[in-house]
């Protein structure tokens, strides 16, 4: 099983979220809520409005979203989903968790450090460095870019 942190269309509420239960991609557990230690910057992108978390550590904010623990299956399924992002292991402050009913042995418990891959930009357009940046994504927030779904694309065409 491997942790994977999700800060954008993935997260719970967002257009993506349901992808993450699909038992046809794999099994997710949602773990906890969580924020990068580091600095990054998160922006919304491409005419589909889509957020990209930019490799540039030091810069932007300290990023939230969840970590879930996934399956090989899973994981497969986000790295092709995520095909335009490269896994980073990236660094966590644990904020919140889920309470585990079944007595699980895996507890991240809110102040603790640990480490999750999530899905990075590594290679952007240099143009992207001066887009506004954002701690926490939401597809209804106030910066009016609603993300235009994988679906509604290719209606578009």
């Amino acid at each position: 099983m491997t942790h994977i942190f999700v800060y954008g269309t993935l997260m719970k509420g967002q257009p993506n979220h349901y992808r993450m239960f699909d038992k046809a991609n794999g099994e997710a557990e949602f773990l906890a809520s969580a924020c990068t230690t580091q600095k990054y910057p998160l922006v919304i992108a491409t005419q589909f409005n889509v957020p990209f978390l930019l490799n540039d550590p030091g810069q932007g904010h300290h990023i939230q979203g969840e970590i879930y623990r996934v399956d090989q299956r899973m994981l497969k399924f986000l790295d092709e989903f995520e095909d335009m992002y490269q896994r980073t292991l990236v660094q966590l402050e644990v904020k919140g968790t889920q309470s585990r009913a079944d007595g699980g042995e895996e507890r991240l418990e809110p102040g603790n450090l640990t480490e999750a891959y999530g899905y990075t930009k590594v290679q952007y357009p240099p143009e992207w460095r001066s887009l506004p940046t954002y701690e926490r994504y939401d597809t209804s927030g106030d910066h009016g870019l609603r993300y235009v779904t994988r679906e509604e694309r290719g209606s578009r065409i």
